[in-house]
């Protein structure tokens, strides 16, 4: 298999040529309540036990019972009913008509659930031949985020296996919780590495993670396709890596843009941290592709260093003649962006890279997060009333975001390159392929040689609306 090459004039000219074709999407209000009611406002979690008495599995990388048959759930703030409990007690029994039977039940009571709805699917093959994918989810540092990725290949799932499956044969995922933390995320890739059955990986979720797990998955020979990892590192990583969600460098030159014609202004004053392979990518990025259009970064903030404050930051930029607020922040440090928000007090304009389209700005910083300006892939407003829109609704009782289309397509990109060779090695090669294009959730699914996807990014921003719940909304820039 041949090498990739990043090709940066190749990219920078589809920037330049390519029309917005997708945009930022949104949540379910059942994934925003989740997320903004966490105890004390944090993302840690905290174990419910139920009718079964099940505890979550510890965040390790035994992917054994992952298809749902530990009879344990991978959320750990996920009010597991006792229909879903009683589900996965008989899938762990080999019950697989019991254990489909419990978990359609569930699904009545509490139908935004994707891991029971995952389940049922693994539930109804039983013991059939099937072939077997993986996903990772970051359920123990985000919930509402692990969910949002698991609606994504729950529904991706789905349609595969009611239209004939792939090559015949219905596709099975494995969940598993990595915690977004590097280390277990090696360790879970050193056990999918070892298992045979699984012929590719949805996941990770951080571009730090997903940067640490691939060079195992490109040592072992493991397709790994991530949903929301954008890092210009993983450009790199290798031939058996890949995304479903613009680089950002894409992004990065998509707000650059915006900043210098839209905005009109050239100064800008960054905020990022240092502890985030994502947070240094958002900002090296942008700070060259202004730097190269005629702007400027003036002077940029770690907030990872000790004493930080948003509103001393804020004055030190302004005696630097900023004109511009860039948030190069991750979900990590959302609460840090809602301080800078605050202490900004709509003087400077605001951007942000993707991490910064999260429930907690639009609940938190309200309406100082107005004009907010975000590159996302993907946004259902660009795609109201096609059909994986019409079916999310239907499935999940609500919109969905980007990151469930971004893993549909993840899911959907591995069983078009199972299809086409039912190996490892097969399905990188068939997804390196000249001239791939795969029917995605809405738009052509694409990759550069990199193993980036070839689509630029969408610009979003915080208006008045009712669809969040919070009185907020992002909406596509017009």
């Amino acid at each position: 298999m041949a090498k990739k090459n990043e090709l940066p004039a190749l990219i920078a000219s589809l920037v330049v040529t390519l029309a917005l074709l997708g945009g930022g999407a949104w949540w379910l209000k059942g994934s925003l309540l989740s997320d903004s009611n966490n105890s004390n406002g944090s993302n840690t979690a905290t174990l419910q036990n139920n009718g079964g008495g099940s505890n979550r599995p510890s965040s390790s990388g035994d992917i054994v019972g992952a298809d749902g048959s530990r009879g344990r759930s991978v959320l750990a703030e996920a009010e597991i009913t006792g229909a879903k409990q009683d589900g996965m007690d008989a899938l762990a029994d080999g019950n697989y008509d019991e254990a489909a039977t419990a978990f359609e039940a569930s699904l009545q009571e509490k139908k935004n659930d994707p891991e029971t709805r995952i389940y049922l699917n693994n539930a109804t093959i039983g013991n059939d031949r099937a072939y077997t994918v993986a996903m990772i989810v970051p359920a123990g540092s985000s919930e509402s985020a692990a969910e949002e990725l698991m609606r994504g290949a729950a529904q991706a799932q789905t349609d595969i296996n009611e239209a004939g499956g792939v090559g015949g044969r219905s596709l099975k995922i494995l969940l598993i919780n990595d915690d977004d933390d590097s280390d277990t995320a090696v360790e879970i890739a050193n056990e999918l590495v070892d298992d045979p059955d699984v012929l590719g990986v949805v996941g990770h979720y951080s571009s730090g993670t997903s940067l640490a797990a691939s060079e195992v998955y490109e040592a072992g020979g493991l397709p790994m396709i991530s949903p929301t990892s954008t890092a210009v590192g993983l450009s790199t990583a290798g031939d058996y890596i890949f995304r479903t969600v613009p680089s950002d460098r894409l992004a990065a030159a998509t707000l650059s843009r915006y900043t210098l014609n839209d905005l009109n202004k050239t100064q800008a004053v960054v905020f990022y941290t240092s502890e985030s392979a994502y947070s240094q990518s958002v900002k090296s990025e942008f700070t060259t592709e202004l730097l190269s259009n005629g702007g400027q970064v003036v002077v940029d903030f770690d907030v990872s260093q000790p004493g930080f404050n948003a509103e001393e930051a804020l004055a030190e930029a302004a005696e630097n003649g900023a004109d511009v607020l860039m948030l190069a922040l991750n979900t990590a440090t959302i609460d840090i962006a809602n301080d800078v928000i605050a202490a900004n007090g709509q003087m400077l304009p605001m951007l942000g890279g993707d991490s910064l389209y999260n429930p907690k700005i639009l609940d938190v910083s309200r309406g100082e997060a107005l004009g907010l300006t975000v590159a996302v892939p993907w946004h259902i407003l660009s795609h109201v009333g096609t059909p994986f829109v019409t079916e999310s609704r239907d499935l999940w009782g609500g919109d969905v975001n980007w990151r469930t289309a971004t893993a549909y397509d993840a899911v959907l990109t591995l069983a078009t390159g199972i299809d086409t060779e039912q190996s490892r090695d097969g399905v990188a090669e068939a997804l390196a392929a000249t001239g791939l294009t795969i029917d995605g959730a809405t738009d052509p699914i694409k990759f550069l040689p990199t193993g980036d996807r070839n689509q630029p990014s969408q610009l979003v921003e915080v208006v008045p609306g009712t669809r969040s719940g919070t009185g907020f909304d992002y909406e596509p820039v017009r």
